[in-house]
C-alpha cells in the first residue's frame, strides 16, 4: 500500500519532515481513500497520523572528548592543527620564560645571594636567551661559582 500522497500531505499539514508523520499502521488500509487534504485533517484529528517528536542531537560524545582533552589527551602530534607558533605565539612563549628568570634574579639580588654585577651580567645573559629555564639559570649560577647551595 502506497502511502506517500498522504505522507507528503500530512507533512505540509504538520509542518514537519515526512520522516517525523507517523502513520497508524493498524488503520492504514483506512487511509489509503483519503485523497485530500481535509481527509488528512480528520485523520490527524482522529490521532491516525501523528508528528513524532524530534530526535536531537546528542551532546554526550562531544561532552566525553572535551573532558578527555581537559585532561591532557587528544593533544598528540596527529591531533595539532597548525605549528607550534600558531598554537602559541612565540612572544608568549618568550615571556613565559624570561619572566621567572627575572623574577629569580631580582629576588636573589635582594636577598643578597648575588651581588649586583653578577646580577646584572646574569640579566643581560637572560636578555640574550642563555637561559631556557629558572632551574637552567640557577644550576649556571651554581657552577660559576656565584651561588652557595643551601646546607
Amino acid at each position: 500500500m502506497d502511502l506517500k500522497n498522504q505522507r507528503r500531505m500530512a507533512a505540509e499539514i504538520l509542518d514537519c519532515g515526512e520522516n517525523r508523520v507517523w502513520i497508524d499502521p493498524n488503520r492504514a488500509e483506512d487511509l489509503a481513500d483519503a485523497i485530500t487534504r481535509a481527509d488528512i485533517r480528520t485523520a490527524i484529528e482522529s490521532g491516525t497520523i501523528k508528528a513524532l517528536p524530534k530526535a536531537g542531537i546528542s551532546k554526550g560524545r562531544t561532552r566525553y572528548n572535551a573532558a578527555q582533552r581537559k585532561k591532557g589527551r587528544q593533544r598528540g602530534p596527529g591531533s595539532r592543527k597548525g605549528r607550534a607558533g600558531a598554537r602559541t605565539p612565540t612572544k608568549r612563549d618568550w615571556i613565559q620564560t624570561i619572566r621567572p628568570i627575572r623574577a629569580e634574579l631580582r629576588d636573589l639580588r635582594d636577598s643578597g645571594k648575588i651581588s649586583k654585577s653578577v646580577y646584572r651580567e646574569f640579566y643581560m645573559k637572560a636578555k640574550g636567551g642563555v637561559f631556557k629555564s629558572r632551574a637552567h639559570l640557577l644550576t649556571h649560577l651554581k657552577t660559576e661559582g656565584h651561588l652557595q647551595e643551601a646546607k
